[in-house]
């Protein structure tokens, strides 16, 4: 029999995560225009539109994209140290801060790889990658059997039940008072580390895979030189 006060601490860290994953879908999200200024200025990417990102190189693509994880860990420890000196009375709110910065990471790694997510299947796909960095699996037949507002609920639902096992075990130490700030700030920073990097790897796969044919589209559309 399972430790009851383990399984009530889980139980509100996986409501915690559903909460703030499915606020995170319908209000935080990042703005594709305003984050296209941001590449073109503050990370110098040489693109008019997100599918110029397919014809610079590889590993220009990845520096920028390292570079948002950093910042997005950046503000997650900010956050965690602020929250964490209230110990387990605040993680709660701390995990709905946290996956809303999370997702926003991801959100803005999507972009910076070409992907962009104005339909509903690209929407699935942000949130397939999404369960990629959380260690889950979703099979696109799942996606192909649902509509999206039926999808998005219970992917959220898989990735709080298996990331509540990972926040359980480590956010422990937050029981600790007068180390519960240092503590908070580390492990929301391992946090966005570890889910940004999950999702950078799906999105450079995806880069990789469908570069070459939208490379072939954009050589389509320039004038031909009589």
């Amino acid at each position: 029999m399972g430790d009851p006060k383990k399984s009530w601490l889980r139980n509100r860290v996986e409501h915690a995560l559903v909460k703030g994953l499915t606020r995170a879908y319908e209000t935080v999200r990042v703005d594709p225009a305003k984050f296209l200024l941001q590449l073109r200025i503050a990370y110098r990417m040489p693109i008019n539109g997100y599918h110029g990102v397919f014809s610079l190189n590889v590993g220009e693509v990845d520096m920028v994209a390292e570079s948002v994880i950093r910042s997005g860990m950046r503000v997650a420890a900010i956050e965690g140290a602020g929250l964490g000196l209230g110990g387990l009375m605040t993680i709660v709110p701390d995990l709905g801060i946290l996956s809303a910065i999370t997702m926003r990471t991801i959100e803005k790694l999507s972009l910076v790889y070409g992907f962009e997510f104005n339909t509903d299947d690209e929407i699935a796909e942000l949130w397939i990658a999404a369960a990629s960095a959380a260690g889950v699996d979703i099979s696109r037949d799942l996606l192909e059997k649902e509509v999206l507002n039926k999808f998005i609920p219970r992917v959220i639902e898989r990735i709080a039940a298996q990331a509540s096992k990972e926040v359980v075990e480590k956010w422990a130490g937050r029981m600790i008072p007068l180390a519960s700030a240092a503590i908070g700030a580390g492990l929301n920073y391992w946090f966005v580390r570890a889910w940004g990097e999950r999702a950078r790897a799906h999105f450079r796969a995806r880069h990789l895979q469908v570069r070459p044919e939208r490379l072939a589209l954009m050589a389509s559309k320039l004038p031909a030189f009589r």
